[in-house]
């Protein structure tokens, strides 16, 4: 029996550069945080030759062709097994359309544990690379890298997506107080609305040609705001998130709504500097820049706060028993 943890991850500034529709041509930067919100991925040798996978459902199966679960299915096949296995996955927060990286979370720490389930050593650099190859290149899904190198890095990166394909993973490595200056002064509130993120993805890149401009300017707020996490005020770095926040909602009409910027709106009136949806937009998390003794203050918005801490040992192996 093997069980894997892995992060999910918050990004706050360049998300939608690392689509390679845009990178492959310009480059992209995106900085994102891993924190301790985690998925779990028990995998166990089954006593029989069937293949039981538990999700949000339960499939139990005569081979991985009849898996519906599409990543479960394409991951033991890339890693070559079939049959005599099962595997159960957990999830701290909802597990669908949070903007966390949930998915791409779940696929990372799966094959973390198929590698162990095999007694094999793997890399962050492959498992990433790994993950990366099923969803994009394998399933065809609309979207970007990022969250494939947080849930398997950890920590708090600076992410540089090269035109030739390759990933540059730049830690930004904070003091302890600094981290505790973040996370003080920072609020991550849950709306409740689950989206699709491949729709809007899709939607992100039929359109990347007309907001050239857009794109670029988010990739030089990232690389400033990477800089500035090191010493600046809550208020320089919330100034950052917004400017961000205003590009991006230009990128798709389904990027955001009216009542996602109601709740944005009323936040920067109760004193939040600046903020963002977190992941691809639609729904999800908000998160916010605002001095700590605002925090309370938001919640008039009626949405639940999600306490959180950074993490920095991306996916890992938390138990092995070989019996």
């Amino acid at each position: 029996m093997i069980i894997t943890r892995t992060p999910l991850r918050i990004t706050f500034v360049g998300g939608g550069t690392d689509l390679p529709d845009f990178y492959s041509k310009h480059g992209g930067s995106v900085v994102s945080a891993a924190i301790n919100k985690y998925i779990y991925i028990i995998v166990n040798k089954k006593f029989d030759s069937k293949i039981r996978v538990s999700y949000s459902k339960t499939e139990i199966v005569d081979s991985v062709d009849e898996i519906r679960h599409p990543t479960v299915r394409e991951a033991l096949k890339l890693l070559d097994l079939d049959g005599g296995i099962e595997i159960l996955s957990i999830s701290d927060v909802p597990s669908q359309g949070t903007g966390l990286g949930s998915s791409s979370s779940f696929l990372v720490g799966l094959l973390n544990a198929l590698h162990a389930y095999r007694s094999e050593y793997v890399s962050n650099e492959t498992l990433a690379k790994e993950a990366v190859k099923i969803e994009r290149e394998i399933l065809k899904e609309a979207g970007g890298k990022q969250d494939q190198y947080m849930a398997a890095y950890g920590g708090i990166d600076l992410l540089q997506f090269l035109q030739n394909g390759e990933v540059r993973v730049n830690p930004i490595p904070l003091k302890t107080e600094r981290l505790q200056y973040l996370k003080e002064n920072t609020i991550l509130l849950y709306t409740g609305v689950e989206r699709s993120s491949t729709e809007i993805h899709t939607d992100q890149i039929s359109r990347i040609e007309e907001h050239t401009e857009e794109y670029l300017e988010m990739k030089k707020l990232a690389e400033e705001f990477a800089v500035k996490l090191y010493s600046s005020s809550i208020e320089e770095l919330g100034d950052i998130m917004d400017r961000n926040w205003v590009l991006k909602k230009r990128l798709s009409s389904k990027i955001s709504n009216d009542v996602i910027d109601r709740l944005y709106s009323r936040a920067r009136d109760l004193g939040a500097y600046g903020g963002k949806l977190i992941g691809a937009g639609g729904g999800g998390f908000l998160l916010f820049f605002i001095d700590r003794e605002k925090r309370d203050r938001l919640k008039e918005l009626g949405l639940r706060q999600i306490d959180y801490d950074f993490d920095f040992e991306g996916s890992r192996i938390i138990y092995y028993q070989d019996r």
